[in-house]
């Protein structure tokens, strides 16, 4: 066996050039001694580090700062323009858009349209794109947010979960989206996205083993385990819309892309209808979720029948969270969507106290903490975090 070799001044000069730019992206403009300071470089590697990065386009100088004794000290941060990348949150009528610069800063957006916007796919995207990136920037990645689950190896989506989305299939749409888009692009599933942000500064912060739970329209999850999010083989890990359910109906019964399973009894239609029998009639899952929380914590017969319904509807999400939880054995799980949303704390309580009498152990269950676009503050963290490992790295 080989003895260890030791570092080449070049590989040293490297680490020590990838920290130093992790600390000022971290802890903002700092002058020389500070630098050195905070990563244990002498001043004169400081010195001859600060120019190096200085010479690369990675660090600019900030200016001077007052010292003691009246004496001035210039002060270095990251090159805000070193790189820029661009998040993207695609539904069937909308694409929504943020394009920021290294540091995180969010320098252009495209909003959704306010009408349905259904055209082929890379002219929509590259629409948006176009209209969100400052004149004279240049993205380094693209991430993009889809309902589907994405293969972890091609790039390439499974079946879309909206229809209206033609293109989708495409096996070459990674290539071409990047052809078009002037950028490498990723895809990634939207839950999962919205898992990293919830993991980076939302409800699972500092949190190793959780699953999120997506309750909306469609039902979906992502697991995050051992602090990594959790694809699996086909990268279809999470999508529990499919997973069989005692007492429903089967792909066998329904066809593969119809209604059953979890997505039968769970999603947000399914919901809509079980309140509706409650008394609770809306268009909108949403708004009937809404009205039976706050319904519940009345008085007479209609608040009895709502508390009924929403207990109900907590039962059904305990029953799949219950398969998921025996199989992964999540310390947390975080509910979010529009369902959740809506339900509040009320359904939160009533999901973790089913759910801790269907299973053994007792996973704390959390309502999300993130707001805006979910999915658009996945994307963007992925984005960035790629970005950031490229042109660090180089």
């Amino acid at each position: 066996m080989n003895p260890p070799q030791p570092g080449t001044p070049r590989l040293m000069r490297a680490i020590n050039e990838r920290i130093a730019l992790r600390v000022l992206l971290e802890r903002g403009p700092m002058t020389r001694p500070e630098l050195g300071e905070f990563t244990g470089l002498s001043k004169p590697t400081a010195f001859q580090l600060l120019a190096r990065l200085q010479a690369a386009g990675l660090v600019v100088s900030d200016g001077m700062r007052s010292g003691q004794a009246g004496r001035n000290a210039e002060t270095y941060r990251i090159n805000p323009s070193a790189a820029h990348v661009a998040a993207m949150s695609v539904t069937v009528g909308t694409v929504e858009v943020q394009v920021a610069d290294i540091t995180g800063t969010v320098v252009g957006e495209h909003p959704p349209p306010s009408g349905r916007d259904p055209g082929p796919v890379v002219e929509r995207l590259r629409v948006a794109l176009d209209a969100a990136t400052p004149a004279g920037a240049s993205l380094s990645r693209v991430v993009v947010g889809v309902r589907a689950a994405v293969d972890p190896l091609s790039g390439s989506v499974g079946r879309v979960a909206e229809e209206g989305l033609p293109g989708w299939r495409e096996p070459s749409l990674v290539p071409t989206l990047s052809a078009a888009l002037g950028a490498p692009v990723s895809l990634e599933n939207d839950v999962n996205l919205v898992a990293l942000a919830e993991q980076a500064r939302g409800a699972a912060a500092g949190c190793a083993d959780f699953v999120l739970l997506w309750v909306d329209d469609g039902l979906g999850a992502a697991l995050v385990i051992d602090g990594r999010l959790h694809r699996g083989f086909f990268g279809a890990a999470g999508e529990v819309c499919h997973m069989p359910i005692s007492g429903t109906v089967t792909a066998r019964d329904a066809g593969r892309h119809g209604s059953h399973g979890f997505q039968s009894v769970g999603g947000g239609a399914a919901i809509r209808d079980l309140l509706g029998t409650c008394g609770i009639d809306h268009q909108d899952f949403g708004q009937s979720v809404r009205a039976a929380a706050a319904m519940a914590g009345e008085s007479g017969r209609a608040a009895q029948d709502a508390a009924a319904g929403l207990r109900v509807v907590a039962g059904r999400l305990a029953v799949g969270l219950a398969a998921i939880a025996s199989v992964v054995d999540p310390g947390l799980i975080v509910l979010a969507g529009g369902v959740a949303e809506a339900g509040g704390e009320r359904l939160r309580d009533l999901v973790e106290r089913e759910l801790h009498v269907l299973i053994p152990t007792r996973p704390a269950v959390r309502r999300s903490e993130l707001t805006g676009n979910p999915v658009l503050a996945g994307a963007m963290d992925l984005a960035l975090a790629t970005a950031r490992d490229e042109l660090f790295g180089r």
